[in-house]
């Protein structure tokens, strides 16, 4: 328990606990969206924001905010617009964010040990001011993926729709970017720049292997990337290795294990409940029942008058609201 009480562990804990509950919730967003790379190239934008505030001697933080929510709202606009396809936008920040980072950085006179810090996490280095930046951050990625939740997946399932019904699409989008943008920026010191995206993906794919709705998939993503960054930080600092890569390889490892228990169970659900036993969905009207009128009043042809529904090999007609259909000796009632 002594790892417990040394106070650079106990930010380290706080953030990671934040984080695992921020990047999942937008991560599942961004995967509704189908739009997974996005925190990459968001994170490779921000390597240029750490390294402008290294050569200016601000906080590389708050730098990193600035520039991550511009690079976000540029591919949003540039996507939006159809100047560019979503992934040459990405392509763009990857190669633009990368490029100027590693040439500020040198500008900068700061070493490559600087710049791992940040590109893999480091949790020495979660500093008390950053750990107030990294709740508030959060908070409000959680109140706004939360409070903004059904107009988000409106927009995420089905802009059209979400257009016709009145939302501000183009806002509601540029909403989702911004709050990816700032989930990067917060999960910088833990998972670091480069790792961050498998933390808003690997958590929502290993919840999607076994749930079956868009609520219970937030909410089990929120809870396996919780638990991914916990062990993962105990992890690293136990065996000494960097937190970001231990967090999303015990996340990989989740999502392996829920991937078999999920086509286990859906196999097993199959077998027990056949097709036709199945309850029908809510909000969806059960079929009406089948009738067999073997003694119908009245025999149809084409020239009594009622109204014929033609199906290539044989006639059926309408007659008082219901369809009637010939089957040898007996008529069935629709």
């Amino acid at each position: 328990m002594s790892m417990f009480e040394l106070e650079f562990m106990q930010r380290a804990l706080i953030a990671g606990l934040l984080t695992g509950l921020s990047a999942p919730a937008i991560g599942t967003y961004l995967v509704q969206r189908r739009l997974s790379l996005m925190g990459d190239g968001i994170g490779h934008i921000a390597i240029t924001g750490v390294a402008l505030g290294l050569l200016t001697g601000s906080a590389p933080v708050l730098t990193a905010i600035i520039v991550a929510i511009a690079g976000a709202t540029a591919i949003e606009l540039v996507r939006a617009r159809g100047k560019a396809t979503g992934d040459v936008a990405l392509a763009l920040l990857f190669y633009g964010g990368i490029a100027g980072g590693v040439l500020l950085i040198g500008l900068a006179g700061q070493g490559a040990a600087t710049l791992n810090t940040y590109l893999f996490g480091s949790l020495t280095t979660v500093s008390q001011s950053d750990l107030y930046v990294v709740v508030g951050l959060a908070v409000a990625v959680l109140v706004v993926a939360v409070g903004l939740g059904p107009q988000l997946f409106a927009v995420c399932q089905d802009e059209e729709f979400a257009r016709t019904t009145g939302l501000r699409v183009q806002l509601l989008n540029l909403v989702i970017a911004v709050m990816a943008a700032v989930t990067v920026t917060v999960a910088m010191r833990t998972v670091g720049l480069l790792l961050v995206s498998a933390l808003m993906v690997v958590p929502v794919a290993t919840a999607q292997q076994v749930t079956r709705s868009f609520r219970s998939t937030f909410i089990t993503a929120c809870a396996i990337g919780v638990a991914a960054c916990l062990a993962g930080i105990i992890t690293s600092y136990n065996a000494d290795v960097a937190p970001g890569a231990t967090i999303v390889v015990l996340a990989l490892a989740g999502f392996v294990v829920a991937a078999v228990a999920g086509a286990l169970l859906r196999r097993r659900t199959g077998r027990a409940r056949p097709l036709a036993d199945e309850e029908p969905e809510v909000g969806v009207p059960a079929p009406e029942p089948h009738v067999v009128s073997a003694g119908h009043p009245h025999a149809h042809n084409p020239a009594c008058g009622h109204q014929k529904v033609e199906h290539g090999d044989h006639v059926d007609y309408v007659h008082d609201g219901h369809l009637h259909a010939a089957h040898g000796d007996h008529w069935d009632e629709h």
